[in-house]
């Protein structure tokens, strides 16, 4: 990726570079729609970075002259010169993404207790056939032979090591049927132990599919709305757009006048009227008070909104809110019923009202997180003993999934990549997780069954082998016995599984609100 830097010593002379040759000092300059490849100082122009890509924040941040704007940020306000603080493999993005956690390895529970378990029934295997073979030297030589023969040939650890990779390997085709796509079979392991669930918020628990935008205030007359779409039209600012795209049926005009200031608001003027758009502090001047109360206005902090004046009257605000999935609130009473949640959102904490009543008493919420916040909290709750599933939506989060004991992506298109996550969950199955995090349970109960019926057909094999009572031909009919019957029963246990996933489904969709998008809005505090 290459940069454009401002030749130290010239007038303004202009040269590109690869973002990885920038040093400390260094100028450059980032154009509009340009993302920002290092940590540096704003020294001139106006800056409204959309960091949506690092925090999630969907809201476009305003930076003056002198203040420090973060790598990963995208320009959307016109040319800026930026000092350059730290190189690139210094910034607050690599640092993250340099973190020790994305290198780890993983490695699988039941993997582990397997192998222990066939070592140490090897070992135990040999020292019967020994003891055996001594005791029958003793009392019949003619049958101590066929004994050590048939106690090496009936006991095989196989069947104790198909266990697992059957049933978690079917796990993995069933779970991929249901649009929920894990890495690896042992991320159901994994699954199964889980005590607390992460979720960031933007995203995750919201969908990027569909704004949701209410007005508050005076209603507007036709050719006010006819001026404020007109307005809304010649500006490239993301609410604006936003706006714009909700009121475009109205009919639009050319205007005598358009004025935009940058990260403020929009002023447009045809004939004798004026509209202004923007920010409380652009539109609500002291002078100005609303029509609807006669008083002066006071901002609701926490929300983003967008205010319109008129002809020097306030007439009210579009409030833009984040759009819930569907079903969160069946979701979050299922996970707490095994699990402690937590919420963990890089955005500000204007919904958290809302939140605090889809989710439990016990849940906590976390706002402002950056992504290296993220990972830190991770790791703490780890240090606590915890064992933690972080649920997110890709590349903000991607410190915090590789942290996390399972790190689970939520896309609304599974075919984008989504780094140091452990799985992919289609968004439209989002209100399943729980379905899914039940059934890892279950799978690994049937891996236990079936290393307890192995162990018992492997004892009742022994007992006829030492007593003499099997000859080594007919235990070595019986030995392959022992593995198809744990192939045989993995193989039927995860069919049902399978089949119990639909009930499953069915269960939490019958907990979900008749309501498709549930948003709650605040009221505007009173003088």
């Amino acid at each position: 990726m290459a940069v454009t830097r401002l030749v130290r010593g010239s007038k303004g002379e202009e040269e590109h570079v690869q973002v990885y040759d920038l040093k400390k000092g260094d100028r450059i300059l980032i154009r509009n729609a340009e993302l920002i490849p290092a940590d540096g100082v704003l020294l001139k122009g106006t800056a409204l970075i959309d960091y949506s890509f690092v925090t999630g924040e969907a809201e476009p941040v305003t930076k003056n002259i002198g203040e420090t704007i973060f790598a990963g940020g995208r320009q959307q306000a016109g040319i800026i010169e930026i000092d350059v603080l730290k190189p690139v493999a210094q910034s607050y993005l690599t640092q993250l993404w340099n973190n020790a956690i994305f290198s780890k390895g993983s490695a699988s529970t039941f993997e582990t207790i397997t192998n222990q378990i066939s070592r140490r029934f090897t070992i135990g295997i040999l020292l019967i056939a020994f003891l055996a073979t001594t005791y029958w030297l003793l009392i019949d030589t003619s049958i101590a032979f066929n004994v050590f023969t048939a106690v090496l040939i009936v006991a095989c650890p196989c069947a104790l090591a198909l266990a697992a990779p059957f049933t978690l390997g079917n796990m993995l085709r069933i779970f991929g049927n249901e649009k929920f796509y894990l890495k690896e079979s042992h991320v159901i392991e994994e699954m199964a132990s889980i005590d607390t669930v992460v979720f960031d918020k933007t995203g995750t628990l919201t969908t990027n599919n569909k704004n949701v935008i209410a007005y508050e205030g005076v209603s507007l007359s036709e050719e006010e709305k006819q001026l404020l779409t007109s307005t809304l039209r010649a500006s490239s600012h993301p609410l604006s757009r936003a706006l714009y795209k909700m009121l475009r049926e109205h009919d639009v005009y050319t205007l005598d006048e358009f004025t935009e200031e940058t990260g403020k608001g929009i002023v447009g003027v045809h004939g004798a009227s004026e509209i202004k758009i923007g920010s409380l502090a652009f539109v609500g001047n002291d002078h100005l008070s609303s029509t609807h109360t006669g008083s002066k206005i006071k901002p609701n902090t926490g929300r983003t909104e967008v205010h319109i004046a008129t002809t020097d009257t306030y007439k009210g605000c579009y409030v833009f809110a984040n759009s819930y999935r569907t079903g969160m609130e069946a979701l979050f009473t299922d996970i707490a019923e095994t699990n402690e949640i937590v919420i963990l959102s890089g955005d500000n904490d204007g919904e958290r009202d809302y939140l605090q009543k889809l989710l439990p008493a016990s849940a906590r919420l976390h706002f402002n997180m950056k992504p290296d916040h993220k990972l830190a909290f991770i790791e703490s709750l780890q240090k606590q003993g915890k064992r933690v599933m972080m649920v997110g939506d890709g590349l903000n989060d991607a410190g915090a999934l590789a942290q996390s004991d399972v790190g689970i992506v939520i896309s609304e298109d599974i075919t984008l990549f989504s780094p140091a996550c452990d799985g992919i969950m289609d968004a439209a199955r989002f209100s399943d997780l729980p379905a899914f995090m039940k059934l890892s349970k279950r799978a690994i109960g049937v891996i236990k069954y079936a290393f307890v019926f192995s162990l018992l057909y492997n004892l009742v094999g022994l007992g006829f082998a030492v007593t003499g009572n099997l000859a080594p031909v007919v235990a070595a009919i019986l030995m392959p016995l022992s593995s198809i019957s744990i192939v045989v029963f993995t193989t039927l246990a995860t069919y049902f599984l399978g089949s119990r996933i639909k009930k499953e489904k069915t269960k939490v969709r019958s907990k979900k609100s008749e309501e498709l998008t549930k948003v709650i809005f605040s009221p505007r505090p009173s003088d």
